[in-house]
């Protein structure tokens, strides 16, 4: 099962959906038929078919995997797993794909906080939930995002250096605050720091 899954995860990678789910499909089968259907490798299968859905917009279908993935998890696993929280932002993201912008805010905020408290504040996985809740902020709720924002953006430049692209991609959403909000000069100071990193990048 597992095999298939990194095979599966292959044909993902180059959008090639049908091959993927037919592979997805059969792991999951196998892992179901020999762990039974509430165990957490069966809920890692469950995720990767979900976000496969997701991908391609199957929001009815993707739905119920994510649900079920986190019914396992936090069953299997105990609510304050970070797997757990893993399936919380796959289902928060699919809410705010289809603009169901009441559903994800808790979602969000308590991955947030079982990632901090499993892993610590600093760990990238917390710094990946801030993002992950600043964006959400970020469509309407700018004094809530820009601070998640750099928070993200102080721990992934702890962690993985100042000129890494995940920090180019924060500075430039904190450049689209500070134009949504009228700090010109703070846009372009984010904006150039953005660039410079990207122009390293080979």
């Amino acid at each position: 099962a597992y095999d298939l899954t990194g095979l599966a995860g292959l044909y993902r990678d180059q959008k090639t959906h049908p091959q993927a789910e037919k592979l997805f499909k059969r792991a999951l089968a196998i892992r179901e038929k020999i762990l039974g259907p509430d165990h957490p490798s069966v809920a890692d299968a469950l995720h990767d078919l979900a976000w496969l859905y997701r991908e391609q917009a199957k929001f009815a279908e993707a739905e119920p995997l994510f649900k079920r993935t986190l019914a396992i998890r936090e069953k299997a696993l105990g609510p304050d797993h970070p797997s757990v929280a893993d399936a919380l932002v796959g289902l928060a993201v699919l809410y705010q794909d289809q603009k169901l912008m009441a559903a994800p805010e808790p979602l969000l905020k308590r991955a947030l906080a079982i990632r901090e408290k499993a892993l610590g504040p600093d760990h990238p996985l917390v710094a990946d939930a801030l993002y992950d809740l600043a964006r959400f902020y970020a469509q309407e709720k700018f004094g809530k995002a820009e601070p998640l924002y750099k928070r993200a953006l102080a721990i992934r430049e702890k962690i993985l250096g100042p000129d890494h692209p995940s920090v180019a991609w924060i500075l430039e959403n904190l450049a689209v605050i500070c134009h949504n909000t009228g700090r010109l000069k703070d846009e372009e100071g984010y904006k150039s720091r953005a660039a410079a990193i990207r122009a390293k990048i080979p």
